[in-house]
């Protein structure tokens, strides 16, 4: 990228009003109050995004694979195309407000940081990234730039997650020391997303014509294509997505972090039931554990996550007699609540009888509610009202990086005593590489910060 003045009014000025919530977009306020949008990973999740702003202007679509483009392409006719989101940012960086990033998650980082230093304001799905350092490095860039930035996990605007939090921080759970998070096994051993049925590696095939396998493995080491990566179950492969723990850690997990305040764990376990040898790829049977210190008067937490056995055992007093098949609890000294594996809905795991009773008189709710509970509407509100949204990279970035120390424990098992000052594994080199991902060459970014 060329060196703009524009990012560097914005660098110099970031530093002069630090202190503030950000330093607004320069073009963002425009008469119309419509913001330019750019989209980088136009099928799948990306299209679930961008469909969400009709009253703004699309003005740039980029995506390496032309088979997933075609409803985006219809739907903006007038969308500047590209394959190459560098080349996007250098041809149209003064046109650009705001980008919706949707990529699979090793391109995530490379992207937003891109986007960043040109003063942009970013949406990124969720996971954030793929590694702790990249976590770290974007919540240092969102505030360097002065931008608005927002993960793009659906659950933390909804009034479940409200709820649960409003419900602990009155003091209706008491001390929570134990929280537990479900999934269930595979149905019939099928193939998915997450455990596709392949041999490992998988074979090199040829590239669909479609495809530019070169872009589509960004910051990653090069590998051969095979279809199994692209379109759809790359997550399942440690080298481009963070499996099942990480995508879903953004929903399940969000409701007890933000609630409890948990930060940083001091220590993680990984268990697997069958391992997988060589740490490539997810194993479908493990045991994650997570310990976090006390926060002020808030007592330690001891969070475990079953991903495909087990279950926490039912206690009597919850007033039912087994669990759902996928869920999540936090135990309070007084009572315990449960949730699915989205935070939306929340209930006291109490007696029948009392739980209606409790719904007939519910407390009252201290925190400010999401209209449509969207968090892509949540992030462009906050571009033009000068705020930031729930999910912004400061909350988020330290709840995708709790479970980034768990999926490592989770991919090469046994104990990690996590130094989150640091960020290192204390006694474990081995892993260092995997905190911090070497990129390939003309994909490294926010190096600068450090």
């Amino acid at each position: 990228m060329e060196n703009l003045s524009r990012r560097s009014f914005l660098t110099s000025a970031s530093a002069a009003v630090a202190g503030t919530v950000f330093l607004p977009n320069l073009i963002s306020c425009k008469p119309s109050n419509r913001l330019n949008i750019a989209v980088i990973g136009v099928g799948g999740r990306g299209s679930a995004s961008w469909t969400q702003v009709p009253k703004e202007s699309i003005v740039a679509m980029c995506d390496v694979d032309d088979r997933q483009t075609a409803q985006g392409f219809k739907a903006c006719p007038n969308a500047k195309r590209y394959k190459d989101f560098r080349v996007m940012l250098d041809e149209m960086h003064r046109d650009i407000d705001a980008v919706i990033i949707a990529t699979p998650d090793h391109t995530h980082f490379a992207a937003a940081m891109a986007c960043m230093e040109l003063g942009m304001h970013v949406f990124v799905e969720k996971p954030l990234c793929h590694n702790i350092w990249q976590s770290r490095t974007l919540k240092k860039a969102a505030k360097h730039y002065g931008v608005v930035s927002q993960m793009g996990n659906q659950g933390h605007t909804t009034n479940g997650i409200r709820l649960v939090k409003e419900w602990y921080d009155m003091g209706l759970l008491g001390q929570v020391k134990e929280v537990h998070a479900w999934q269930p096994p595979l149905n019939n051993n099928k193939s998915g997303a997450f455990y596709p049925s392949t041999s490992f590696p998988p074979e090199a095939q040829q590239v669909p014509k479609e495809l530019d396998w070169n872009l589509w493995q960004g910051q990653a080491s090069e590998r051969p294509f095979n279809k199994v990566y692209a379109p759809g179950d790359w997550r399942g492969f440690y080298y481009y997505g963070n499996g099942k723990l990480g995508d879903w850690c953004c929903h399940t997990l969000d409701a007890p972090f933000w609630a409890l305040d948990l930060g940083m764990p001091y220590h993680a376990e990984g268990k697997q039931i069958n391992p997988i040898a060589d740490h490539t790829f997810v194993s479908e049977q493990s045991l994650v554990t997570w310990k976090f210190a006390a926060r002020g008067e808030k007592a330690p937490v001891t969070m475990k996550w079953y991903e495909g056995f087990g279950k926490p055992e039912v206690r009597p007093e919850w007033g039912i007699s087994e669990l759902p098949v996928e869920g999540m609890i936090m135990i309070g000294e007084k009572k315990t609540l449960i949730t699915g594996m989205r935070p939306n809905d929340a209930r006291l795991l109490v007696p029948k009888e009392e739980w209606e009773e409790f719904k007939k008189n519910p407390p009252a709710k201290t925190i400010p509610r999401i209209l449509e509970e969207k968090p892509v509407q949540e992030w462009i509100a906050a571009i033009k009202s000068h705020t930031l949204p729930g999910s912004n990279f400061d909350y988020s970035a330290s709840l995708v990086e709790m479970a980034q120390v768990g999926i490592l424990a989770q991919r090469f098992g046994g104990e990690i005593n996590y130094d989150a000052k640091t960020m290192k594994a204390v006694g474990r080199p081995e892993l260092d590489i995997y905190i911090k991902e070497p990129a390939r060459k003309g994909w490294s970014y926010g190096e600068n910060l450090w």
